[in-house]
């Protein structure tokens, strides 16, 4: 199906036998990359307070085609939901259909949020498709119980000290001091306890998810929220060494919505995430003059 315009055009594809529903924006020939959105997690393509739409529309105004879809049984895509580690095909097929689309384009940006980011990276590692140009990467999900832990004692339990709210609770006598110490062993015990095989396993898809990252040869934008134990977990894992040294290079961007939650519910937020987005693709994939 070739869509017109810029105008919003619903899209149904296949993906091994299944039919997908997706949303293509601005198919308008003569555009270097297009982007497609990856929508992660209990989504589907509209996500949460329409941040998708939001997001696809930004892009689409700023030149390049967009398509954003549901994964198989998401939304109304058919099929049996796989969950974000076993998507390679649909993501796969969603680029065959964008790049069937639009005249003349051959290569796109994935861009993800959570799992979906997650998801993007295992792509590159999993399939090497060289059609993907670019990644956008928002609060990429790389949980363990060990990561997580780590991120609560230090965005939590290292704070709270800090916060009036908590000495306001103490004046009251409404702190159980017990209870408070029990749940700090017990998150002590998850973010330096267990064996190094167990927390292997638990988190067996970051290897892959690292993997992507190392391979992938092309410019990266990553986008952290601040007040986001996701980005913070995230940001602990990239602080090792194999994930620095990538992260590092010229072809990555990194930015720091710092007081924006997981999703960038606030409008400010989202609106400061649709220009980082549209900033990127303007400097990294500049479209040809008509």
């Amino acid at each position: 199906m070739t869509t017109n315009g810029g105008a919003a055009v619903p899209i149904v594809f296949d993906c091994e036998g299944r039919s997908l529903v997706g949303i293509v924006h601005n198919a308008d020939p003569g555009a270097v990359v297009g982007v497609v959105i990856v929508v992660g997690g209990p989504q589907y393509r509209v996500g949460s307070h329409r941040q998708f739409v939001t997001i696809a529309r930004r892009i689409a105004e700023a030149g390049y085609p967009v398509l954003r879809f549901d994964y198989r049984g998401m939304g109304d895509s058919e099929g049996e939901a796989l969950g974000f580690t076993a998507v390679d095909r649909d993501i796969g097929c969603a680029i065959d259909c964008l790049t069937r689309s639009v005249s003349g384009l051959q290569r796109v940006v994935l861009l993800g949020l959570c799992d979906a980011a997650s998801a993007s990276l295992l792509y590159c590692a999993h399939t090497s498709d060289r059609r993907v140009a670019g990644l956008v990467l928002l609060n990429p999900w790389a949980r363990t119980n060990k990561g997580q832990a780590r991120s609560y004692l230090r965005y939590y339990y290292l704070q709270r000290p800090f916060q009036r709210s908590f000495w306001k609770k103490v004046l009251r006598g409404e702190y159980n001091v017990a209870e408070s110490l029990r749940g700090l062993v017990g998150m002590l015990g998850k973010a330096f306890g267990g064996s190094a095989k167990k927390r292997q396993d638990a988190g067996g898809f970051i290897a892959d998810m690292h993997k992507g990252l190392v391979e992938f040869e092309g410019p990266l934008l990553l986008l952290m929220s601040g007040r986001d134990l996701t980005a913070r977990e995230f940001d602990a894992l990239a602080q090792e060494e194999g994930w620095r040294s990538r992260l590092s290079r010229a072809d990555v961007r990194v930015e720091w919505l710092h007081d924006a939650d997981h999703t960038m519910s606030k409008v400010e937020h989202l609106n400061r995430a649709c220009q980082e987005i549209a900033d990127w693709l303007r400097c990294t994939f500049p479209r040809p003059p008509r």
